[in-house]
């Protein structure tokens, strides 16, 4: 329950409500703060539709953003490791519209104008985008364990060259926009072999600015070229997404190839593995952040919401009474940039929290600015102190939630994957290495390490930590990896290293060498034998050694 819900009051707030969890919490402070704000200074029609309770409930959604024949219909059939109602593969544009694919009893394919109306899915508002964009929308239902923790938007091949001039029907961009303003991650596809990025291309990543922190970048089909022209490849791409791309930060992206066929190229097998791992483990994150990203875009929306009232205020204020109203208004428009300028100084508000000036510039053209509100203190007054007082309750109310309820991750599917055979990551590699072998590992090459161990002057079989240090110090790795490689040898923590415990750092030493990272307590397949508790397998070593 949220802190600031008084105890005298039976556990309920100021206004007599009491809140259970994060998400009935979020849509009361938008209902009675926010809402009252947008609607009275229009903020739906300029920038983003009212919320509604299906956009609070709804679960993370991926949007997979792409050219045409880079693998997005692919990608999921990956993640899903089945077809799913309304597929369509092939190299030419084969997705001409929206597909939701998300999770249903029955397997079934629902149409856009019926998808609309139903107030238990999040996509009421795109009825506003007309029936040219609601004939290419559909929801693909299927009862699929990857799809009860997410749900994934299939987009259109965006076009390049002369099909790019071919009208959609409806504002592409704009409804990438909707989509972007409310997933939680957003992936952008691009083939190995086009990497240009066309004009709709270009629009299209434009109109998910400032929804950068949900942006990651897939370079799918990089098994079909060989390790020189994957560094080719990468660096193009790099270059292509830094001209429309414009932060400061490294875009990240991941390598590899998203579908269940056998790779062209295996020389960056494990780099693949590794990337594959690494995209998997942010989008099984999506479940345990969504309460906070949902937060964080309520955020977001009431500080915009906050710069249209004075934007919209200050033009009200500004035109006269009786003549000249036009004239007024367009010479207003055009000295909006300066308008920005003054707010910024008068209100203390950041540049980054106003909408872009040209495309207000162009929607201020249809409104009659004498029929706009003027500014109500209160209402501002009432989205700061629910941005200043109630949002930290909030805050408080998720870790709540975590600690008591922590969120499944993503699962099935793909990411059932190799989690638990011997193809999972890692699996019999660096600190994993004889974890599954009868004989410990470290005394294949024991012998070699013997003969380093008694030129170091071993006293009682043991060598010092002087004389230890400087042998591993030859490896050159830092002090404070050396230091906790000394900790996990170290296993009878006397200060010193017999011939086993010097064996297994020398072991230690080897698999940081080699690029694996090592643990924070040793395994129990490299305890050495004469440090371990059964007795049998001191027997069996020994048996080894005669």
């Amino acid at each position: 329950m949220f802190s600031w819900a008084s105890k005298e009051q039976g556990g309920r707030n100021k206004e007599g409500d009491m809140f259970q969890t994060v998400t009935e919490g979020l849509q009361s402070l938008y209902t009675r703060k926010l809402l009252p704000l947008e609607e009275t200074y229009l903020f739906h029609d300029f920038h983003s539709p009212a919320l509604e309770d299906a956009d609070f409930q709804s679960k993370p959604m991926v949007l997979l953003v792409g050219q045409y024949s880079t693998g997005k219909t692919s990608f999921i059939r990956y993640l899903l490791e089945q077809d799913f109602p309304g597929m369509r593969i092939g190299p030419e544009p084969t997705t001409d519209g929206f597909i939701a694919v998300m999770y249903g009893e029955n397997e079934g394919v629902i149409p856009g104008n019926a998808l609309v109306v139903d107030p238990k899915k999040p996509f009421r508002k795109l009825n506003a985008f007309g029936n040219a964009f609601l004939n290419r929308l559909i929801c693909s239902q299927m009862p699929n364990q990857v799809l009860q923790s997410i749900s994934i938007i299939d987009t259109p091949g965006i076009l390049s060259g002369e099909k790019q001039r071919i009208s959609r029907g409806y504002d592409f961009s704009e409804v990438l926009r909707w989509f972007g303003e409310r997933v939680d991650r957003i992936i952008l596809l691009f083939d190995a072999h086009k990497l240009d990025i066309s004009d709709e291309f270009s629009e299209a990543i434009k109109a998910l600015r400032g929804q950068d922190d949900k942006i990651r970048v897939v370079l799918n089909k990089a098994d079909q070229v060989d390790t020189q022209q994957l560094m080719r490849v990468y660096g193009a791409l790099m270059w292509s997404l830094g001209k429309v791309i414009n932060t400061p930060e490294v875009v990240r992206v991941y390598l590899g190839s998203f579908w269940a066929k056998p790779l062209q190229n295996t020389d960056n097998r494990r780099l693949f593995e590794a990337e594959t791992q690494d995209l998997f483990r942010d989008i099984q994150s999506l479940p345990r952040n969504a309460a906070l990203r949902k937060l964080n875009d309520l955020i977001k929306r009431a500080r915009l919401a906050k710069v249209h009232a004075y934007i919209i205020s200050y033009l009200k204020k500004e035109m006269p009474s009786l003549f000249g109203k036009e004239k007024k208004k367009e010479e207003l428009i055009a000295r909006l940039p300066e308008i920005y300028l003054m707010l910024q100084r008068e209100y203390h508000i950041s540049p980054g929290d106003f909408p872009n000036v040209t495309k207000m510039q162009e929607q201020l053209q249809h409104y009659d600015f004498s029929k706009f509100p003027s500014l109500k203190i209160k209402l501002v007054e009432s989205v700061d102190k629910m941005l200043s007082n109630k949002i930290s309750g909030l805050m408080t109310l998720i870790r709540e939630e975590e600690s008591k309820h922590p969120a499944k991750i993503v699962s099935g599917g793909a990411f059932q994957g190799s989690e638990d055979s011997p193809f999972g990551r890692g699996y019999g590699e660096g600190i994993s290495a004889g974890a599954d072998a009868d004989e410990w590992i470290v005394h294949r090459d024991k012998p070699r390490y013997d003969e380093i161990f008694y030129t170091l002057m071993p006293i009682n079989g043991k060598v010092t930590g002087v004389n230890a240090k400087k042998e591993m110090m030859n490896s050159r790795l830092p002090n404070t990896v050396l230091g906790k490689i000394w900790k996990l040898a170290d296993c009878d923590h006397d200060g010193m290293l017999d011939d086993e415990e010097f064996a297994l750092a020398q072991h230690l030493i080897k698999v940081k060498l080699e690029g694996y990272e090592l643990p924070n307590e040793l395994p129990s397949h490299l305890v050495p034998p004469s440090h371990r508790k059964d007795p049998t397998a001191d027997t069996l070593y020994n048996h080894q050694e005669d």
